[in-house]
């Protein structure tokens, strides 16, 4: 019988600097994962900001279809009114039955545009879809305020637009943590060269009786040093020492082009939010306009002044007057969670996707 009962201790005296890498590596790893998750939560703020907008716009896409179907079924009763009257013709009659069941339509796909929109923001805000959910924005608002949580950050872009700059990115942090992490391994494969040196302890109790007892032990403890130098590796060391050199050099690359990028990301989404501000602002009076325009063609019609046609025109020119606004409304808020999300966001993330937006608005205006 042998009986062992060991208790072993080593320590690193030099290591060619390969422990201090390895730490700086690890500390690294950290410092990206974080900044990762940060810029993560941003593009799901933004996603989230989009869908609730995009919702919003649907809303009113409905309500703008809806107003314009009921503004054709008025045409309509009153056409034929005109029509079993003998003031108007049959033509007279069928264009207006054919106009009013071509907006149908349009109402049943805003409608189903805008289910989509909600399901999309229940996806991500992790409601269930059966639960009813009501979006408070108003697209139609004058003044239409920034978004409260963007607020804050909005107002220092407007006080110091030239300061807003892609060094403050995470992405840009990523890359420049990406290069540190690149140096790191370059330092432990050039470390491997080197002479690794330890302290070595090993303290022991040995006893070899059937059943010992306390006398029978005996100690055994050892205390040593070594050193461990590289002579021949089969060109190893060099190969990893040209591979991170190599890594190092592409990390650099991706830095550079990191910054290049964020910079042209940055000057267009301020870019894009000053156009979308300006396009808002050009629409404030269009509405107002257009729906003076349809109250004075409804009423030439009802006069007998004017033609249908002109009456179907300026409604028309008014529902697409309508869907612009609130096609504005939301890109300048979605271009202001953008900006102020800016500094957080991954690259590729700065440039306004307005397509969601577009597709509704083409359905409400098409077939009027």
């Amino acid at each position: 019988n042998a009986f062992r009962l060991n208790l072993a201790f080593s320590q690193a005296v030099y290591a060619g600097g390969r422990l201090a890498a390895q730490q700086r590596l690890a500390a690294v790893g950290r410092t990206v994962a974080d900044r990762s998750l940060t810029s993560a939560r941003a593009q799901l703020v933004l996603d989230a900001t989009q869908a609730f907008y995009d919702a919003a716009l649907t809303e009113r896409l409905v309500a703008i279809a809806e107003a314009s179907l009921e503004q054709a079924e008025a045409i309509v009763a009153q056409v034929e009114l005109s029509y079993k009257a003998g003031r108007a013709p049959e033509f007279e009659w069928l264009r207006a039955r054919v106009a009013r069941d071509n907006q149908r339509p349009n109402v049943i796909r805003a409608k189903a545009n805008r289910t989509f929109a909600y399901l999309r923001l229940k996806q991500l805000l992790e409601i269930p879809s059966p639960q009813a959910v009501t979006v408070a924005a108003e697209l139609d608002d004058a003044t239409l305020e920034p978004p409260v949580r963007f607020a804050s950050r909005l107002a220092l872009v407007a006080a110091a637009p030239a300061n807003q700059t892609a060094l403050g990115r995470v992405p840009v942090e990523q890359a420049v943590s990406a290069v540190q992490a690149r140096e790191a391994a370059l330092r432990i494969a050039k470390s491997q060269r080197l002479p690794y040196v330890s302290l070595n302890s090993a303290f022991g109790e040995v006893a070899y009786a059937g059943l010992p007892g306390f006398d029978d032990w005996r100690t055994n403890w050892t205390v040593g040093a070594s050193v461990q130098i590289p002579l021949f590796t089969g060109g190893r060391l060099k190969a990893d020492e040209i591979s991170a050199g190599a890594d190092l050099g592409e990390a650099r690359a991706r830095q550079k082009l990191a910054v290049e990028i964020a910079e042209a990301e940055t000057e267009a989404a301020l870019a894009l939010l000053e156009a979308a501000v300006a396009t808002w602002q050009a629409s404030a009076g269009t509405v107002e306009q257009a729906t003076r325009a349809y109250d004075i063609a409804d009423l030439r019609y009802r006069e007998g002044i004017s033609t249908q046609l002109e009456l179907l025109d300026a409604r028309l020119v008014l529902q697409l007057a309508q869907v612009n606004r609130a096609q504005a409304a939301r890109d300048v808020q979605i271009a202001r969670a953008r900006v102020a999300l800016l500094p957080d966001l991954p690259l590729g993330s700065a440039a306004i996707d307005t397509a969601a937006g577009r597709d509704t608005a083409g359905t409400a205006t098409g077939g009027g």
